[in-house]
């Protein structure tokens, strides 16, 4: 197949620091499996898929119980957000959300207990996950973050809050405009780009040049769903879909 994925001799050389020791009998090989679970994220194929992909990436069992250990111990959100720590960004960064929308074997949430801690919601465009982020002034993610589809952009603002680098300038849209947030940005010597709500006395007053460089926040979102197994959540587990949300921007952005 032309189309397989493999990573590069560099590319390992920065993920193996984060890799969990090995206990016992020996993994099998990382990159290979590795490199599996990628194009299998990006491609959006279940994993039964990879049946005929054996010959190339190893059993599908192996490359699934590896995903799923490893999502389960936060390694890849980890590897993210280890690498991402090298962004180096002190002039700007900014912040908004989008929806991702759940596949419906994934939103019944009735199903056992505990299905409303699947972060899944109900909005006006169906059950969707709901991805906020914070990237630097070149649009790569720094710090995500996921909740119900509902969950308003106050909420992922606090969240993310205390992850913000340390920069001049956050630019975000007009569902970020807040007297909390923009008080709290300025304890931070953080300095807010944000449209005023049209329902406000008093027009607030922002730098129009400077915000129209957002639009790279809303790239680095269609760049993530480019990976199908982001754009369409199949995973009932938030940690595990997280994951996939980190891989894809590990190696979109960071290798």
């Amino acid at each position: 197949m032309s189309d397989l994925f493999w990573l590069t001799d560099a590319q390992m050389a920065r993920l193996e620091p984060y890799f969990p020791k090995s206990h016992g009998k020996p993994r099998v090989d990382d990159r290979r499996v590795l490199s599996g679970i990628i194009f299998i994220n990006r491609n959006g194929l279940r994993w039964r898929d990879g049946e005929g992909l054996n010959a190339e990436y190893g059993s599908h069992k192996t490359l699934y119980n590896r995903w799923k250990r490893w999502s389960d111990k936060g390694v890849f959100a980890r590897i993210m957000v280890g690498l991402a720590v090298e962004h180096g960004e002190k002039k700007t960064a900014m912040i908004d959300a989008t929806y991702l929308k759940a596949h419906r074997t994934t939103t019944s949430l009735a199903a056992k207990k505990g299905g409303r801690g699947r972060l899944i919601g109900r909005t006006k465009g169906g059950m969707n996950t709901k991805l906020h982020a914070i990237c630097d002034s070149q649009g790569r993610p720094l710090d995500p973050f996921v909740t119900a589809g509902q969950v308003s952009d106050y909420i992922g603002a606090r969240a993310l809050l205390g992850g913000l680098p340390k920069v001049e300038w956050l630019l975000g849209d007009r569902g970020y405009d807040a007297d909390w947030f923009r008080d709290a940005l300025k304890d931070k010597g953080i300095r807010a780009c944000i449209p005023g709500r049209s329902q406000r006395n008093k027009t607030v007053k922002y730098d129009k040049r400077r915000y129209k460089r957002r639009n790279r926040i809303e790239i680095m979102f269609g760049r993530l769903k480019d990976w199908r197994r982001v754009a369409t959540r199949y995973d009932r587990c938030p940690k595990v879909f997280l994951s996939a949300i980190a891989l894809a921007a590990t190696v979109i952005y960071w290798l």
